[in-house]
């Protein structure tokens, strides 16, 4: 999540895949006689669909073709007159026989972490844009229809329209919210997809996943986890020295805090130690010591958290209120440094949006880990050990056929061209048996 599974504040920030930066040329027709004379085949079959605006785009090495398309999708498909909006999705097309990849985004169209799949099977290779992110928002964000069910019947619409003109299986991916989006959308769409790949997705079955919390008492080594604990100490110390130095850099940068200066720091330095085994490529032993300057201090904090993530362009997102109303997410270990903090409250949820009321319902992720225990076949999960969110893993079933791989070492990024070449090799070909 970026902060995680997640962190929509960090990495889902970056929206790329523009239709500016993919040389888009638009497409409107209502029947294939309105179609371009240029169409081919596929473009005429895309522009038959029924709510489907095209625009055709650049394609990456190994595509025929590429298109950047709007998907009209009801506001809530339990009422659908009750309003719309389109939802984003890229297309990269091979072959219409071969298989085709989907890939549920948790955010915004972003970067594109899981193409390998799309390569490793010569398939074709779907992107959705989750609702309520990026480009695919309502007009008024009635945060009731943000919902797990919701997105679900999304991504089962989209299965639907281009089921209709490609005939290889489907694998469903994700990474990250992704990779739970894409779990969901699976147990509530079983046939839907032949195969699903989960990156790095976690099952959190409460509001404040305590499994995260005993991680983090086990992680790396006992030498690292009390350097991280005291660098934790040193910063919350030497407030007085680094809070003026993180107003300069921070009010350079446009960032304001409504939760106060001083309680956004200390936010930051409680991330810390989450952050630091979530992605970080800093090592244990350039942790600064007590010696260190401040300007060294703040430095190291910087690259190992965003300080724009807790500032108030985090406010009122969206990805919070899912984790706070069904999704779950992580809290703060406080207990190492809790003698040090001005306040003694330090929730997620502040950062969800102002105008929603969020009750966490710990039933539906419960009913999505009774099905994957029960019923969740044909699926992939990749963890790396060292990732906070592989502390509340898929715990796998002996009634599936279910597989599981962790790599050590790894953190939030971990890929299936991150494991061995044996693995590797067993990972595709497992797939590649699953597709026949």
């Amino acid at each position: 999540m970026v902060r995680g599974i997640m962190r929509p504040r960090i990495l889902f920030a970056v929206t790329c895949i523009l239709c500016a930066a993919l040389s888009c040329t638009r497409h409107r027709a209502e029947t294939l006689d309105d179609a371009p004379a240029e169409a081919g085949p596929v473009l005429s079959q895309l522009l038959k669909l029924p709510g489907v605006t095209v625009e055709s785009a650049v394609p990456d090495s190994g595509f025929a073709a590429a298109y950047a398309i709007r998907v009209r999708q009801p506001l809530d498909h339990k009422n659908l007159g009750g309003g719309s909006f389109d939802q984003r999705v890229i297309l990269s097309h091979r072959d219409l026989a071969a298989p085709m990849v989907m890939v549920t985004e948790g955010y915004a169209l972003g970067r594109n972490f899981v193409r390998e799949l799309a390569y490793m099977l010569d398939a074709n290779e779907l992107r959705i844009e989750h609702r309520y992110f990026g480009e695919s928002k309502p007009d008024s964000m009635d945060w009731q229809y943000l919902s797990i069910e919701q997105a679900a019947a999304d991504h089962h619409h989209v299965v639907e329209l281009f089921a209709s003109i490609y005939d290889g299986k489907w694998v469903s991916t994700g990474w990250s919210k992704g990779g739970q989006t894409s779990l969901i959308h699976r147990s509530m769409y079983p046939t839907d997809a032949a195969a699903t790949v989960a990156y790095d997705a976690p099952l959190n079955l409460a509001l404040e996943e305590p499994r995260i919390d005993a991680f983090f008492d086990r992680v790396g080594d006992v030498s690292c986890r009390e350097r991280l604990i005291e660098f934790q100490r040193l910063a919350l110390r030497n407030k007085d020295r680094l809070l003026p130095l993180f107003r300069w850099y921070t009010r350079g940068r446009g960032y304001a805090y409504s939760v106060g200066e001083e309680k956004a720091f200390e936010y930051i330095v409680l991330e810390y130690p989450f952050s630091f085994w979530q992605y970080t490529e800093a090592k244990c032993v350039d942790i600064p010591s007590d010696s260190a300057s401040a300007d060294d201090m703040l430095e190291h904090l910087r690259d190992v958290v965003s300080f724009w993530s807790y500032s108030d362009h985090a406010l009122d997102s969206p990805a919070m209120y899912q984790f706070c109303t069904e999704l779950g997410y992580y809290g703060y270990v406080t207990k190492n440094v809790a003698d040090l903090l001005s306040d003694a409250d330090y929730p997620n949820c502040a950062y969800a949006p102002r105008n929603a009321t969020c009750v966490y319902d710990p039933e539906p992720m419960q009913r999505l880990n009774d099905w994957l225990k029960e019923n969740g076949n044909n699926i992939i999960y990749l963890y790396g050990a060292n990732d906070p969110w592989s502390a509340p893993a898929v715990e796998i079933s002996e009634t599936t056929n279910a597989v599981a791989y962790s790599l050590q070492e790894g953190n939030h990024f971990t890929f299936i061209n991150d494991v061995p070449i044996q693995k590797r090799q067993e990972i595709v070909a497992l797939l590649r048996s699953w597709l026949e």
